[in-house]
């Protein structure tokens, strides 16, 4: 009976290091998306300290389980007490490690609300000045995703170096202009009516809208992979425990 608990333990403690693996490969993979993607969000990254301390935590959790899943599957599979005992301690620490980062994601939410990404974009956005990253990200992110500004145009009427370098009175950003197609390379319907603040030239709704509505349904998704995540690591750390006692 004895063997065949610990038979049943060594499977167990198989499958739920594949789903380590596994959920390691989606959140390395996710992690890299981010870092080298080329419609933007790697210039939204590398512009706020924040985010790319975030981005490089999810690419070295993503990393290492990876790793410690395929580790915990042979640890499992040979009975080897000196893999598990080591499986079992990283896997620790990880754990601890994915508790703290949601614990200060949840302190640090204000600093990615509307009022946050206004301020800044009022304060520092100087127009077609692409030799600012800060400029060039959120052009790139208007462009792509068909918006303007935070809020809308209005938040164009507050941006005060935006304002002192558009002598000529324009009202808003040429990457706030309408495209056919809407991308970089597309053409624009009328420069001239847009910067003029004209509704049919000019995309009216704000970026913050837009990027939540669209990327709503993949933060739940991210957000019960990760509850997932921690819940199949907590088994994998009672198996592993129980079949490192269990091994002779």
């Amino acid at each position: 009976m004895e063997g065949d608990c610990l038979s049943c333990m060594k499977y167990l403690m198989f499958v739920f290091n594949f789903f380590i693996f596994l959920g390691g490969a989606c959140l390395l993979g996710l992690g890299i998306w981010v870092m080298v993607d080329p419609t933007g969000f790697r210039e939204i990254v590398a512009a706020n300290p924040l985010l790319i301390t975030g981005a490089y935590i999810l690419l070295a959790m993503g990393g290492l389980l990876f790793l410690l899943g395929f580790l915990g599957c042979c640890g499992a599979i040979r009975e080897n007490k000196c893999l598990l005992l080591f499986f079992f301690l990283f896997i620790l620490i990880i754990f601890l490690a994915e508790l703290s980062a949601a614990i200060l994601a949840f302190l640090f939410r204000e600093n990615l609300t509307r009022e946050f990404f206004t301020k800044e974009l009022t304060k520092h956005y100087q127009g077609n000045n692409d030799t600012d990253v800060f400029s060039a990200t959120w052009n790139s992110v208007m462009i792509t995703f068909g918006c303007c500004g935070v809020n809308g145009p209005e938040d164009f009427k507050f941006a005060s170096v935006f304002r002192l370098l558009t002598l000529d009175g324009d009202e808003v950003p040429e990457a706030c202009c309408r495209r056919e197609p809407q991308t970089r390379a597309g053409v624009l319907l009328s420069r001239e009516d847009c910067i003029l603040g004209r509704d049919l030239f000019l995309n009216k709704q704000g970026c913050y809208t837009v990027i939540l509505n669209a990327f709503e349904t993949y933060v739940y998704l991210a957000g019960a992979l990760a509850i997932g995540v921690l819940a199949i690591e907590l088994f994998a750390m009672i198996f592993a425990m129980c079949l490192f006692r269990g091994i002779h």
